[in-house]
């Protein structure tokens, strides 16, 4: 029943649902990152949180930085 109202919604409606449930996990998740941390270190830690051990530090380092590491 829930898939069918989903479905039911437009394309543009089902995408802003996704994001807003995006948006909503992952300030829970910032909710619960200790007081105190740097915006950097909010944001590794988010990452972590999120992705878990998908990716290795120095590429956490190079993701929240901005910088893709083309070269790799």
């Amino acid at each position: 029943m829930m898939r069918d109202k989903i479905m039911a919604r437009s394309g543009e409606e089902r995408f802003v649902m996704g994001a807003q449930m995006s948006e909503s996990a992952r300030e829970t998740v910032k909710a619960s990152l200790p007081s105190g941390l740097s915006k950097m270190e909010q944001r590794r830690e988010l990452f972590r949180r999120l992705y878990g051990d998908e990716f290795r530090d120095d590429q956490i380092a190079d993701l929240i930085s901005g910088n893709h590491g083309e070269d790799n």
